[in-house]
Order: structure tokens, then C-alpha cells, then sequence
């Protein structure tokens, strides 16, 4: 996990030196197809093995938990930095 993050760092550092080339100013969408080209091989190696297709419904059920719980978190902190540093402070009479 250390070297995929060290390497997105290096690819923001590169794309920070190189910012001004015109080239760079145009990768967007050949980086949409790769994405969807990767996720769809992603799929491809998921479905065929058969021990996480056996176990979809409970890591299904995990996943939905993980996600739900990261919102829910989300928004109760979100919150919670809005009323302590945004909201206005209501005058005391």
C-alpha cells in the first residue's frame, strides 16, 4: 500500500513540475477510458474466482455496513465543523 501512495505522490509531483505543457492539459479523457478499461478487467478477475463469487452476499453485506457507517460519520463530522467553525454565534440577550 506504501509504494501505490508514494506513487500517486510522485505522479502529483510530476503533474505539478509539468503543469504549464499542453499535452498534460488534454489527459483527461484518455485517463476516463483507462479507468473503465481497468475496472471492467477488475470485474473480469472477480468473476472468475469462485471463492469471492461464493462469498459475495456476506462481503456484499460488509461493504454496504463500511460504506453506510463512512457517510453516516461523514456527515455527523461535517456537521458537527459547521456548527463549531461556520455558524454564526447567536448574540446572548
Amino acid at each position: 500500500m506504501f509504494v501505490v501512495i508514494s506513487i500517486l505522490f510522485l505522479g502529483i509531483g510530476v503533474g505539478y513540475l509539468f503543469r504549464k505543457i499542453s499535452l498534460l492539459q488534454h489527459i483527461g479523457q484518455p485517463i476516463q477510458y483507462t479507468i473503465c478499461i481497468l475496472l471492467f478487467l477488475l470485474g473480469i478477475s472477480v468473476g472468475g474466482n469462485p471463492e469471492i463469487v461464493d462469498n459475495l452476499g456476506v462481503l456484499g453485506t460488509q461493504a454496504v455496513l463500511i460504506s453506510v457507517a463512512s457517510t453516516l460519520g461523514s456527515v455527523v463530522m461535517a456537521w458537527a465543523v459547521y456548527r463549531y467553525f461556520f455558524k454564526e454565534k447567536e448574540e446572548k440577550e
